[in-house]
């Protein structure tokens, strides 16, 4: 998770609301990616779409069964069906995202058996630090 928070981090860094996530398989991590729909004008640009990609492209196979992704915020409908869809044995993330949540929150999308995949998924891993930083870039954003 430590991972994913510096992408976050990076994130932070370019201006873009700081949510990162890593992909790992083996102990190794596979793929990366930060949120970056700001800087190419993507609505699709999430942290989790990106590092899903990545891992993929690694992988060289879009069935990412054994892998792990690691967000530092609860994924969104459109990530909790990418993480379906990739077909990942567990998804972590920081904090929870009681408006658009879709890992528990607002809905249980990853957990949903009638989906066909059986994805594990754990919240609240480094959810402080997570949130302190989401904080802080929409306190700067008001202050500008």
């Amino acid at each position: 998770m430590q991972q994913a928070f510096i992408q976050a981090q990076a994130a932070f860094k370019q201006d873009e609301v700081p949510v990162g996530a890593v992909v790992v398989r083996d102990q190794k991590i596979i793929g990366r990616g930060f949120n970056q729909r700001e800087s190419l004008n993507d609505p699709t640009a999430h942290a989790e779409i990106i590092a899903i990609t990545a891992a993929a492209n690694t992988m060289g196979d879009w069935r990412l069964d054994d892998c792990y992704l690691y967000v530092t915020k609860e994924p969104c409908p459109m990530c909790a069906g990418a993480i379906i869809m990739s077909r990942l044995k567990m998804v972590i993330f920081g904090c929870y995202d009681e408006e658009i949540g879709c890992c528990g929150s607002l809905y249980q999308l990853c957990g949903d058996p009638r989906f066909g995949q059986k994805i594990g998924v754990k919240g609240g891993v480094m959810k402080k630090e997570s949130l302190e930083l989401i904080k802080e870039f929409f306190l700067k954003k008001r202050i500008q």
